[in-house]
């Protein structure tokens, strides 16, 4: 059998980018192949689980347009799929006076992109908060929380009903392209199809070379590391809270983050990983290790960002350094509090000059399109994103 798409990846920007496509061409075949035996393994569901507003990007930009799409799709689909979610909002905190101005410049943001925000003096943060202190607060109401594994779940149901396959369990040994189609198999399976779509994530860049597409990146695996509290602080926080970010680091900070169960989490910092896909702590890979050492974007990436990344590992080994970036905002927190939670790993993309990719890298071919990088926050906004996948291959 030939079918009309082949998507490889089961995490939700694939899923997304099948059931677009099935949308989009509701009679046609469509094969999904995933090589863990089940779905959101990785990025997806390693995740902080926000349904994030758009606050950080530039009005206007293709990031602020897809976010608050996808925002709002994610809150109908798991309506209409009878999946849990709440819109329990976010509070930006600043506790000094630079995080204050920073703060002044995200509310107009915010504003520009038609977002509803509250700002909070010191007094308002408290009453609204009494757990948490600061300077001043900046409220955004329709942030929420979602287990997208749940929201992965659905979409593999839509597929399904759709008509799609959706193949478990299959590592891809090889991807041949010819004029007329496009072969893909596994260790012990085969596919044909008209086109591909590859939404591979921490692999991106090697099933890319593995279709013989010569590249000019790799991802590099940066882990965030979480701490769970315990469940007598679970109503710590009522609403996610977030220091204001530091607009010359790539990462959001340290945050509380009420969950999907009802837990809070505490992180992500953002360190070096040295296995793509190993969760516990201090996991190596040499392969992976290997291939990012021989890179020189890497090595140029981490000269640029020497002292942060020194600070982000210090953090990483020692729990004090880390409990101290949680204290500024929430001093009540103890070290006793900090307990085991598994990390997640962001691919990132980089360049061979060493420049970080915040945007989307898309590789593409007659019958083939790569997607190399999709920028966070990918989860929220994967059907809008997957959407816009689905348009790009289709008018190809």
């Amino acid at each position: 059998m030939t079918y009309d798409y082949c998507v490889i990846g089961g995490g939700i920007v694939g899923l997304a980018t099948a059931l677009e496509l099935l949308k989009a061409r509701p009679a046609s075949s469509l094969v999904l192949v995933e090589k863990e035996n089940e779905l959101a393994r990785h990025q997806t569901g390693h995740n902080s689980g926000v349904i994030h507003a758009g606050v950080y990007y530039a009005p206007g930009s293709l990031k602020s347009v897809l976010c608050k799409l996808g925002a709002q799709a994610t809150k109908e689909f798991c309506e209409a799929h009878d999946i849990h979610y709440e819109t329990c909002g976010k509070l930006l905190v600043a506790t000094d006076a630079v995080e204050l101005a920073r703060l002044d410049a995200l509310e107009e943001r915010s504003r520009l992109n038609q977002l509803e925000v509250e700002r909070l003096n010191a007094r308002q943060l408290r009453e609204r908060e009494p757990n948490i202190v600061g300077l001043g607060g900046l409220f955004v109401p329709s942030t929420g929380i979602v287990d997208y594994r749940q929201v992965c779940r659905g979409m593999a149901n839509a597929i399904t009903a759709a008509g799609g396959e959706i193949h478990l369990g299959h590592t891809i040994m090889s991807i041949q392209e010819t004029p007329l189609h496009v072969n893909v198999s596994s260790e012990r399976s085969s596919w044909t199809a008209s086109k591909l779509i590859v939404c591979a994530g921490l692999q991106s860049d090697r099933l890319a070379l593995l279709a013989g597409l010569k590249i000019d990146h790799q991802i590099v695996p940066f882990r965030g590391e979480y701490y769970r509290l315990p469940a007598s602080k679970n109503d710590i926080v009522n609403h996610l809270i977030y220091p204001v970010p530091d607009p010359d680091l790539p990462f959001l900070g340290i945050h509380l983050t009420r969950m999907a169960d009802g837990g809070v989490t505490v992180g992500p910092n953002a360190v070096l990983g040295f296995s793509r896909e190993g969760y516990e702590k201090y996991s190596v890979n040499i392969r992976d290790v290997t291939t990012f050492a021989g890179f020189p974007g890497f090595w140029r990436t981490i000269r640029a960002n020497l002292g942060s990344g020194l600070k982000e590992m210090r953090n990483s080994i020692f729990k004090k350094g880390y409990l101290e970036q949680c204290r500024k905002y929430c001093p009540s927190l103890t070290i006793e509090d900090l307990q085991p939670c598994e990390a997640g790993i962001r691919a990132q993309a980089v360049m061979r000059d060493g420049t970080l990719v915040h945007d989307f890298l898309f590789l593409q071919t007659a019958r083939m399109l790569h997607v190399c990088n999709a920028p966070s926050p990918a989860a929220t906004s994967a059907m809008p994103i997957g959407e816009m996948i689905a348009g790009k291959l289709l008018s190809a």
